[in-house]
């Protein structure tokens, strides 16, 4: 097996997840509303982090993708301190904005705590049911892998973050109403962006010469190594 720094086109793919990640924390404290639904504002882009999931699993195997997973979440856990950081620093006297700044970039703790959880359910959900489903099918019906995979990944997701985040809060039907229309905008998505899952996969094994099947795979959450 060639190792990481072999890959030229792994680490863009790593930077992408991440970017999306951290882009979508950011801009999740807007409500938006499409028609009749209220989503947060990040359902513009957290989807894309399953997609590059999906690439980083298909192409370069469980081991590099859950790497990746959980530098994603050091990544955000980096983030999320230098904001809190930045949000007590004592403002400069003629600037006026200390309270849109933790409007905006503050984080509720029981919020963050539901999105990181639901983070690591969802994104490893989704890596361990596509590497699974790679082996069975032997490598076919990749759009059968992505789609089956982002559809339990992101339900996991849905349910863990809002249950954990409104429960008590919300009445009982409104957080299974919400589960429902986050989980299938996000998959939505998936089923949308298929076409392009297809183009950037066959690229990527054909410019790294790489196709991972995860038969001997340690399926462990807990490790680092992508070997």
């Amino acid at each position: 097996m060639q190792s990481v720094s072999s890959y030229r086109w792994y680490p863009m793919v790593v930077a992408v997840f991440v970017t999306c990640l951290i882009t979508a924390n950011i801009i999740a404290v807007k409500p938006a509303q499409l028609g009749g639904l209220i989503v947060p504002a990040a359902v513009v882009i957290f989807p894309l982090a399953y997609i590059f999931g999906d690439i980083l699993t298909e192409v370069y195997g469980y081991a590099r993708a859950r790497q990746t997973i959980w530098i994603g979440f050091a990544c955000n856990l980096i983030a999320v301190v230098a904001i809190y950081a930045g949000s007590v620093l004592p403002a400069a006297s003629f600037w006026p904005n200390q309270s849109a700044y933790d409007t905006i970039l503050g984080f509720a703790p029981r919020l963050l705590v539901a999105s990181f959880i639901a983070y690591l359910v969802g994104e490893f959900l989704n890596s361990f049911v596509l590497a699974k489903l790679k082996v069975i099918t032997s490598g076919r019906y990749l759009w059968l892998r992505t789609i089956g995979s982002t559809l339990i990944g992101e339900l996991a997701d849905s349910a863990v973050f809002i249950t954990i985040a409104f429960l008590g809060v919300w009445p009982g039907d409104q957080i299974a109403t919400g589960v429902i229309t986050q989980w299938l905008l996000k998959s939505g998505y998936e089923v949308i962006a298929t076409p392009l899952t297809y183009l950037i996969v066959g690229y990527l094994k054909r410019a790294e010469q790489v196709d991972v099947y995860d038969r001997a795979t340690n399926f462990t959450p807990f490790r680092f190594e992508s070997e």
